[in-house]
């Protein structure tokens, strides 16, 4: 399994396409499960920036996990998010038999992402959105990139303020390099 970590807008969901794509791997896009299974007043919170609790999202993700048979080959984006989650998810390794290979931390400033974001065109795009989204990272996510080091598990930075492919390069590189 290979966690994928950043800002938002910081291409996340867009290297973990590319790499599901080019290397036969699962994508799971925590965002994407969240739009499509939340609905009515906790899509509306969400849609202003409340974060679900972590035990909603652990529930979401564990019942998408649990039809994935090998997740070693396994692409997780936006997951997780807080110290709880992740030590669900070590645990969840350690119990299933799987491995979390390492970490690939897509390091972008927050002015980059922001016009990023701005051109994406989400509903929860809002610059008071993303004001709150971005110190939810600051505050609860950047921390775990030193937890999993930590825990000796590999972490990549890889400069995501760069194109798409200069960024798809590196994490190529590094899925050879860490293999």
């Amino acid at each position: 399994m290979i966690l994928l970590m950043g800002l938002p807008g910081a291409g996340k969901g867009t290297q973990g396409k590319i790499m599901a794509d080019q290397h036969g791997m699962h994508l799971v896009s925590m965002g994407e499960i969240i739009r499509m299974y939340v609905t009515g007043e906790r899509r509306m919170g969400m849609l202003s920036g409340e974060l679900l609790d972590d035990q909603e999202v652990i529930s979401l993700l564990d019942q998408v996990l649990s039809g994935i048979y090998n997740k070693d080959l396994c692409v997780l984006d936006g997951f997780p998010r807080t110290i709880l989650q992740a030590e669900w998810l070590v645990n969840k390794a350690d119990q299933e038999d799987f491995k979390i290979n390492y970490v690939i931390h897509l390091a972008a400033n927050e002015e980059t992402v922001k016009a990023r974001l701005r051109a994406r065109g989400r509903l929860d795009d809002r610059e008071d959105v993303i004001e709150e989204r971005f110190k939810e990272y600051n505050q609860l996510t950047l921390p775990l990139v030193e937890w999993f080091k930590t825990r000796g598990i590999k972490v990549v930075e890889i400069n995501a303020e760069r194109s798409v492919d200069e960024v798809n390069d590196d994490v190529t590189q590094a899925l050879h390099l860490y293999k």
